[in-house]
């Protein structure tokens, strides 16, 4: 039953998604590794807009393995991820083996919220980084914002739904190594989510010096490996 609920509510999601009106923004950087394992973090409750980036290759995800996790499971399985079942508190070594046995033998990324499971929202727990130094991959800051949606003040993780055919911004900052500290992770992941609230505000203002391929017709983005636009 379980796995038809994620079935259910991964092509509702997928419907959902591909209405948004998306704002890509990508740190040049990024451009320096072409081929190298890219480790996405991002803070829990901004994922929804992330969801709809067309990801540059296949993007490993771990999911824990309570009876949410099987629909979650399923459900990220249906918008293309690569599941890997585990969490911080049962199976989670193993969940985080398996991820870098990918890394290193195949051509993935992963994702991490790195606040998770359960937060506080913001503190940056230490298994993205760690899949990041065994893997020999980048840290990658992803931020996110929404115009026109609805924000759950009272979840602990704020989550932020963006209404069907509503505007959002994807932001992916500079790569940092995978030696970097949780604070400086932190302020980097926050400056992304502050760079695509800005970019909503005022499409000019983008104060990061990050290339904007908000716009189909910017010939760049077809030269940053893995980056594909959507207005």
């Amino acid at each position: 039953m379980r796995g038809l609920v994620g079935i259910v509510l991964g092509v509702i999601a997928r419907l959902w998604l591909a209405t948004l009106r998306m704002h890509l923004v990508v740190h040049p950087e990024l451009a320096e590794h072409p081929d190298t394992p890219w480790v996405l973090i991002l803070f829990h409750g901004t994922q929804w807009p992330l969801l709809a980036w067309r990801r540059r290759r296949p993007t490993l995800v771990m999911v824990s393995h309570s009876a949410d996790g099987a629909i979650q499971a399923r459900a990220l399985g249906l918008l293309g991820f690569l599941v890997v079942r585990g969490s911080s508190s049962r199976g989670g070594a193993r969940g985080l083996a398996a991820i870098v046995r990918r890394m290193r033998h195949g051509d993935v990324d992963a994702v991490f919220a790195v606040d998770g499971p359960r937060g506080p929202y913001g503190d940056v727990k230490p298994g993205a980084a760690c899949a990041a130094q065994r893997s020999g991959a980048v840290l990658v800051p992803m931020g996110s914002a929404v115009r026109g949606g609805k924000t759950f003040t009272r979840a602990w993780d704020r989550f932020v739904l963006a209404w069907p055919f509503g505007r959002v911004a994807v932001v992916l900052g500079a790569p940092l190594a995978a030696d970097t500290g949780a604070d400086v992770l932190q302020n980097a992941i926050a400056n992304a989510n502050a760079v695509a609230a800005g970019m909503l505000a005022s499409p000019e203002r983008n104060t990061l010096g990050f290339k904007d391929f908000s716009s189909s017709c910017a010939p760049a983005a077809d030269r940053l490996p893995g980056v594909l636009k959507r207005n």
